[in-house]
């Protein structure tokens, strides 16, 4: 089935698809720094995206251990970036995630250097394999991120209530 469909054809429909993700995330970060913070919004998050890994079930998306090791490293690094910039802070006794005017940027970086990886590397990798590292890369992306942002979360949210105990 998969075999039947040019190969350019997948990179179109997957880059197109990754811009509008990431466009997507664009959106919803902004909106939710209008919101309040919650355990539950910070962890949900990896929770709901660990169900992709069901794509691995299906040969087609199977990944050698380098490929795996290369993927995973690429996303903690990735992740060190977004973790400087994800601070939260305290208004009305609510804990906010802090607008960085930065942040908007390093999204797009981030997209645009996947993009480009996606593009060069779909020459020498299957458009199967790639689709599993790129999601390895998210998910070793969004795991230490979405960890550090909680315990910051938790810092905070213990600070606020010793305070106002105080």
């Amino acid at each position: 089935m998969f075999n039947e469909v040019p190969p350019e054809i997948y990179l179109a429909i997957t880059t197109v698809g990754a811009v509008l993700m990431g466009i997507f995330a664009i959106f919803v970060r902004s909106r939710s720094a209008k919101k309040p913070a919650s355990a539950k919004k910070i962890l949900l998050p990896p929770l709901f995206m660990s169900t992709g890994a069901l794509m691995f079930i299906f040969p087609f998306f199977r990944v050698s251990p380098p490929q795996i090791a290369e993927a995973l490293a690429a996303g903690i690094l990735f992740s060190v970036v977004l973790i400087w910039t994800s601070k939260f802070e305290v208004k009305d006794g609510e804990i906010y995630l802090k607008q960085s005017k930065a942040f908007l940027f390093i999204l797009i970086g981030l997209l645009l250097v996947r993009l480009a990886a996606k593009v060069i590397l779909s020459s020498t990798i299957d458009i199967g394999e790639l689709g599993g590292m790129f999601w390895i890369l998210a998910f070793g992306m969004i795991i230490p991120w979405r960890t550090a942002m909680y315990m910051q979360f938790r810092k905070i949210e213990e600070k606020n209530k010793s305070a106002v105990l105080d």
